[in-house]
């Protein structure tokens, strides 16, 4: 078994989203239907947007 950090982790950690994702996973673990997990889903997903438009943002202005 490999030490190295999953690309997916690695890029979330980048995001500042990944305890959101965490919690994705954990209600969904819990719960068995990602549908009743709608708020931590909804959360991770502006938490990325949010993340995304900044990054839009510094793009634009080396422009």
């Amino acid at each position: 078994m490999s030490d190295s950090v999953d690309p997916v982790e690695q890029m979330l950690l980048k995001t500042g989203c990944i305890n959101l994702h965490y919690k994705v996973q954990e209600c969904i673990a819990e719960t068995g239907d990602w549908r009743k997990c709608q708020d931590v889903v909804k959360d991770f997903k502006t938490c990325m947007q949010d993340y995304t438009e900044k990054q839009r943002q510094k793009y634009e202005k080396k422009q």
